[in-house]
């Protein structure tokens, strides 16, 4: 029986991965109150935006929408228009005023809220849930995932780092981490479910603690290791400042946990760390690249770079890309800054670097690590890699794209392989993202 369309939801999921996973749990939290997803958001009765507010394009991507929507609602008066995540956190109520089409708003602690809200709403009136809830982790929750390949596990939320540039202390609240016995439960029903590959995942996520039961996050990730010996196991975001000794041991020696590493730096200049309130500097952050190269010599480093934050001079723009060219990333997220109302940067410091002078300094970097990455993948030909196959490539049915252990994507000859599988394949090709090849077989 076809569900009424009052009834139906589609979401809109913007930013990170744990925005992913944080729709998972909204979209279980409704059906579990007798809403049906639906595949297309023409359908739906109820479209929701799960948002990210940590860059300005982001937001922008989400106003139009929104104006979209508004035009939507004035054709289809029943329609359900809510916005959830970081934004509604972030700029609360005035989004009302701002942004017609919306309804109701909720922030990333007040999930469970959802299914009330909506029917508040049909009542007449907008409705807001944006407490913060420094208790919730969505333990008991069962997300509805997207895939049967690879799957997401929040294992801790929020941040308690103040980095000047960041709106996430002020959209997520203060860290708290999810039990750990709770961690294993779910991975536990991801090896039933005969998942391949598992990512832990929190906005600082090596600052992860249960201390009643003596976790922290080096303990966590052998544990789910173990016992999940089969997949593959990731985990992101990390902060330089824990990164420890026992993490990178524990990487090392366990076969299923992924030799890859995503540790943002943001600059290469010490003075520019400070002015960002980072708690590292760059001779620590190199530092803790050179702890991980000696104990994984195989490893995949990826890191984040913001051009032409607040005071940067030319020779701390050098200092990023001295950076860059001594460490050699397989890749970065590479952004020139922009203010964030309400951080500390926004607050205490002048956003003094032109932005054609940050466009300029941001090309910069990205020509420089597009041509290291292009090295990097150039010297992977004629080398024999292990790929999990994701699903079929862009540009043809008769190819895969799959991953390496590395988190390099590979593009390759189906054959009779797959999404799911896991093959070797010998790279024949490869240019600055990605590596072509064709597969090995036993």
């Amino acid at each position: 029986m076809r569900a009424e369309r009052g009834n139906t939801f589609f979401i809109h999921t913007f930013g990170c991965q744990m925005n992913q996973a944080d729709s998972g749990i909204i979209a279980s939290l409704l059906q579990e109150e007798g809403y049906v997803p639906v595949e297309h958001e023409a359908e739906a009765g109820i479209v929701l935006l799960n948002t990210c507010a940590v860059r300005e394009n982001a937001v922008d991507r989400i106003e139009h929408f929104l104006q979209r929507l508004h035009g939507q609602k004035k054709r289809d008066k029943g329609l359900i228009v809510g916005v959830a995540g970081c934004i509604p956190q972030y700029q609360r109520e005035k989004m009302f005023s701002l942004y017609p089409a919306i309804d109701f708003l909720a922030g990333p602690d007040t999930y469970r809220t959802i299914p009330s809200l909506v029917e508040q709403v049909r009542s007449g009136g907008k409705l807001s849930s944006l407490e913060f809830n420094s208790a919730e982790t969505y333990e008991g929750v069962e997300p509805v995932r997207q895939g049967a390949i690879s799957a997401f596990v929040p294992v801790m939320r929020g941040c308690n780092n103040m980095c000047a540039y960041c709106v996430v202390p002020f959209t997520r609240g203060r860290e708290r981490s999810q039990p750990f016995r709770s961690v294993i439960l779910e991975v536990q029903k991801l090896v039933a479910s005969a998942y391949k590959e598992i990512t832990l995942i929190g906005q600082n996520v090596n600052s992860y603690c249960d201390a009643e039961e003596g976790y922290d996050f080096a303990a966590l990730l052998e544990a789910v290791s173990r016992e999940a010996p089969s997949l593959r196991i990731r985990f992101t975001t990390s902060h330089p400042k824990d990164i420890s000794e026992s993490l990178v041991r524990t990487i090392a020696s366990r076969p299923n946990i992924c030799n890859s590493i995503h540790l943002p730096v943001q600059s290469g200049s010490s003075r520019m760390l400070g002015l960002m309130n980072r708690d590292h500097t760059i001779e620590e952050y190199r530092d803790k690249i050179t702890l991980i190269r000696s104990v994984i010599p195989d490893v995949a480093l990826s890191t984040d770079i913001i051009a032409g934050f607040c005071g940067e001079q030319e020779e701390d723009h050098q200092a990023s890309l001295d950076l860059l060219s001594d460490i050699r990333f397989d890749s970065a997220y590479m952004f020139f800054y922009s203010t964030r109302p309400g951080t500390l940067a926004a607050r205490t410091l002048e956003d003094d670097v032109p932005e054609p002078v940050k466009k300029r300094r941001l090309q910069e970097i990205i020509d420089l690590q597009n041509r290291i990455s292009g090295e990097l993948f150039h010297e992977a030909i004629g080398t024999v890699v292990e790929v999990l196959a994701e699903s079929e490539s862009r540009r043809s049915s008769e190819q895969l794209m799959g991953r390496t252990a590395g988190n390099r994507a590979v593009v390759f000859d189906r054959e009779n392989y797959q999404p799911g599988d896991l093959l070797n394949v010998i790279i024949t090709g490869a240019t600055s993202a990605t590596l072509t090849g064709r597969p090995i077989h036993p």
